[in-house]
């Protein structure tokens, strides 16, 4: 079996395995490894933005809003941490030249979604997802320390010695040359979510939970696995295949849902869970298999430029939002337990972190506040990379973090 040496092995190129290996320290030879190609992960399907703190008075009521959506479950340390996190991410990601939306006055405009007191997530149209990734991606593929390798997926830890002594010494992937043994002096895992072991979810079908696998064989701590968030509103179809999400946005901008008979049923912007329980109890009353979306209320120079890729991709299926409502239904979305670690990514056993989706520090608790996924891969990765090399992140500002053996 061939084998190799690297720094840091990072399983994941989402913004998470990215932002991750961007924040290591200079000439920290890195790999990032990812199951299909760089562009099947879904942190390039989010669509209605990034939470940020655009002013220190909202600090209270963010937290307050994301702890009440997550049922009081959150670890509060880790909702203080991605909230005091997020104006440095903010301001990184606008240097590394994500084009965020902008008011006539050239401020950032920022939206509301539901469960948000106010409007405080940034956004790139309705695909901010990918223009994040896209811009990380760039940023890591020009360090010449760093290698993306694509169609490489992980298949294994690498573990050395007994009990207590036990150390993630790489990883087993595989590529087109076939396995490969990936010796690192750390491990991260950023792989995401579960999605694709669902029948309907709006996740790529390649992310099935690998690293939460991987981790069980071996003893690493999980929690919080029955911990799935299902989305309300994703496009109805009867076609196999991924759902198509209609961002949350959408509700925060005045669209309202409505059943059969044209009325409205329930809070549109009530906290995902409660809002995909209407939905089911709305379906049940009418015995239908989906309910529809009202774009009535939002003007149409906001649905062909804010929600451009939702309005094109709706009319492609048969359904003109600007004419009439949109059917959806809930769908699968987010994991939010996982990998259990710190809040600097540190798992159970020595030498291996985990960041983004597939982790689980417990800042969403029981239930994820709309568009804090990104935020949170973001700020914990930039973390986990301060962890690792036991240096302040490159790029975006962590955290002081207790001393760690874990330096490369």
């Amino acid at each position: 079996m061939r084998r190799e040496s690297w720094d840091v092995v990072v399983a994941g190129a989402g913004v998470a395995g990215l932002f991750c290996a961007l924040n290591l320290p200079e000439k920290t030879r890195t790999l990032v490894i990812c199951k299909e190609d760089a562009a099947t992960c879904d942190s390039m399907l989010a669509q209605g933005g990034m939470c940020t703190l655009a002013n220190p008075a909202d600090r209270e009521a963010w937290i307050a809003d994301t702890l009440a959506a997550g049922h009081n479950e959150n670890n509060r340390a880790a909702v203080e941490a991605m909230v005091d996190g997020s104006p440095a991410v903010t301001r990184t990601l606008v240097e590394l030249g994500v084009e965020f939306d902008r008011s006539p006055d050239g401020r950032l405009d920022y939206t509301r979604e539901g469960a948000h007191s106010r409007p405080r997530i940034v956004h790139r149209a309705d695909t901010t997802g990918a223009a994040v990734t896209e811009a990380l991606l760039a940023a890591v593929r020009a360090l010449p320390w760093v290698e993306v390798r694509e169609h490489s997926p992980m298949e294994d830890l690498l573990v050395e010695g007994e009990g207590k002594g036990r150390r993630c010494v790489g990883l087993l992937a595989r590529d087109g040359g076939g396995p490969v043994e990936l010796l690192a002096n750390a491990c991260v895992l950023a792989c995401g979510g579960v999605g694709g072991l669902y029948e309907r979810s709006t996740n790529y079908p390649c992310l099935t939970g690998d690293a939460i696998r991987a981790c069980e064989r071996h003893g690493v701590a999980t929690e919080h696995l029955d911990w799935v968030q299902i989305h309300p509103t994703s496009l109805f179809t009867d076609k196999p295949g991924r759902a198509f999400l209609i961002s949350e946005s959408c509700r925060g901008e005045g669209a309202v849902l409505v059943g059969a008979n044209g009325e409205r049923f329930c809070d549109e912007l009530a906290p995902r869970d409660v809002v995909s329980a209407a939905i089911r109890k709305q379906m049940e009353r009418e015995g239908s298999r989906f309910v529809r979306l009202d774009f009535s209320a939002v003007g149409e120079d906001v649905v062909r430029g804010h929600f451009a890729h939702i309005y094109e991709t709706c009319l492609a299926a048969g359904h003109d939002i600007l004419a009439e409502p949109v059917p959806v239904v809930p769908a699968q979305h987010y994991l939010m337990g996982g990998i259990a670690c710190d809040l600097w990514g540190r798992t159970s056993m020595t030498g291996l972190f985990a960041c983004g989706e597939t982790a689980c520090c417990g800042v969403h608790g029981k239930n994820r506040l709309a568009s804090n996924s990104l935020l949170e891969s973001l700020v914990f990765s930039a973390r986990c990379a301060e962890a690792i090399s036991g240096r302040a992140p490159r790029v975006a500002p962590g955290a002081a973090h207790p001393k760690t053996a874990e330096a490369c």
